[in-house]
């Protein structure tokens, strides 16, 4: 769990995180979501020590991270998987060596020993027989399946996805929301997301934080958010007319249901 207590950004006069706290559950897919210049990038930047916040804390596990020292946030770091916006491989590596990066930085293992985890994780993200290729040999949706097992070699408690799905075809996108939600429930990963890909949305949101210039606007689950009352946030996902077509039906759907569950009670009566 990672837990975010009255956290505050600001760059200059700016204030780009304002006085927010959440949860972020473990073994859920927690999704941060909002438009551009919301916050959401610079939350998870933050979160991850790639920015300082200028107060309020961030507890991993109940440890302060804003309170850890140089030695302390490096251990903690071997804990955190991060998959980046771009995949961010290693042009000049193969994906073997790509993989392996993170077991030559922070273990002690054989070469043996990282080349059986590396096809291990290649393995659990549905790549075989790619190790000696190089990124430029290689489709968007595998750097993307590359860069989800490179984060999670060293077994991570923490998961974090940037942009999974973007520059992805549709069909390849669900794809990637699919592993991102196996690995999550199967290894009981802490997994933050950030997105503004609203079938991600609601295909994995167990949890969602829907940011608006810098505040906490509304938090809930992927069953809940089309329910929401928030104003901001219905225009945020309601966007197009198909789109607000289908809340329509859902909540059309919904009322159905409670009526007849109603008009049931009444007859057992």
């Amino acid at each position: 769990m990672i837990e975010i207590r009255h956290i505050k950004k600001g760059f200059g006069d700016k204030i780009v995180i304002d006085d927010v706290s959440a949860i972020f559950q473990a073994g859920k897919c927690n999704l941060i979501i909002g438009s551009s210049g919301s916050g959401k990038t610079v939350m998870m930047k933050c979160l991850v020590g790639l920015f300082e916040t200028d107060s309020g804390d961030i507890l991993y596990g109940g440890q302060s991270f804003t309170g850890m020292n140089r030695e302390e946030r490096k251990m903690l770091r071997q804990q955190i998987g991060m998959l980046f916006q771009g995949s961010a491989l290693f042009d000049s590596m193969t994906v073997e060596q790509n993989i392996m990066f993170p077991l030559d930085m922070f273990t002690q293992d054989s070469f043996d020993q990282k080349l059986k985890r590396v096809n291990e994780v290649l393995d659990r993200v549905n790549l075989k027989d790619v190790n000696k290729k190089f990124p430029a040999e290689l489709s968007g949706g595998m750097k993307k399946r590359v860069g989800i097992a490179r984060a999670i070699v060293l077994n991570p408690k923490y998961l974090f996805c940037d942009e999974p799905n973007s520059g992805l075809d549709p069909q390849t996108s669900l794809l990637i929301d699919k592993l991102i939600k196996e690995i999550t429930d199967e290894y009981k990963i802490t997994t933050v997301v950030n997105t503004h890909d609203m079938n991600s949305v609601m295909e994995i949101g167990d949890h969602i934080i829907y940011m608006y210039q810098g505040l906490k606007e509304w938090e809930g689950t992927n069953k809940e958010i089309i329910f929401s009352k928030s104003e901001k946030l219905n225009k945020f996902i309601f966007a197009s007319e198909f789109l607000q077509d289908a809340k329509d039906m859902r909540m059309l759907e919904a009322k159905g249901k409670i009526d007849n569950d109603r008009n049931m009670d009444e007859l057992l009566k």
